[in-house]
């Protein structure tokens, strides 16, 4: 194996979410696991215990509860996670309102653009609002033909915290690609 390009101080090492995921991980289960190999290793032998503790771990929002964790884990792919859990993705996703950053963009033609969380949670919540006095409900299809930028993602999560479903396609493919996909889902909005 060649040289790492870059590896993080030891300070960065400290404060990073995977070693307070770790030493959390160690103290809930009684583990003394001092690298992510070894976590990993338990991971996947136990992998009930593990995706309930980032369940837990990144305290995800939710109506309803899981009942089970993961239903076979022997059959994958084709195994049920986290069955009969209700959640909304957008609002675990939105829950930060700081002015820490939520996205860095940067396109091909070096344009950037950088967006905090409190401006994401406001720039969703103006385009939700739209999109619920255009007559948008749960379950309703919206589709857009847009470039990966910032305000994709912003439209996506608008969609998506009211309960209608998305889909997207870049502009780098092709028109009558896109019009060919997005006619079978049968959108409400595009």
């Amino acid at each position: 194996m060649g040289n790492p390009l870059w590896e993080p101080s030891e300070e960065r090492k400290r404060n990073a979410n995977i070693t307070r995921f770790i030493d959390t991980v160690n103290k809930r289960y009684g583990k003394s696991f001092r690298s992510y190999d070894e976590l990993y290793d338990w991971s996947i032998n136990n992998i009930s215990d593990f995706w309930a503790y980032v369940w837990d771990f990144c305290e995800i929002k939710a109506s309803r509860d899981y009942d089970v964790v993961v239903d076979d884990p022997g059959k994958m792919p084709g195994t049920k996670w986290f069955t009969g859990a209700r959640l909304n993705f957008a609002e675990n996703l939105l829950r930060y309102r700081d002015e820490h950053t939520a996205f860095v963009f940067k396109g091909e033609n070096q344009k950037s653009a950088k967006m905090s969380y409190s401006e994401l949670y406001d720039s969703v919540a103006r385009l939700a609002k739209s999109l619920r006095k255009m007559g948008v409900a749960p379950g309703d299809r919206i589709v857009a033909y847009m470039p990966n930028m910032i305000e994709t993602a912003v439209a996506m999560l608008a969609a998506t915290s009211i309960g209608a479903e998305w889909a997207s396609c870049a502009t780098d493919i092709g028109p009558g690609a896109a019009l060919d996909r997005f006619g079978q889902i049968e959108p409400l909005v595009k």
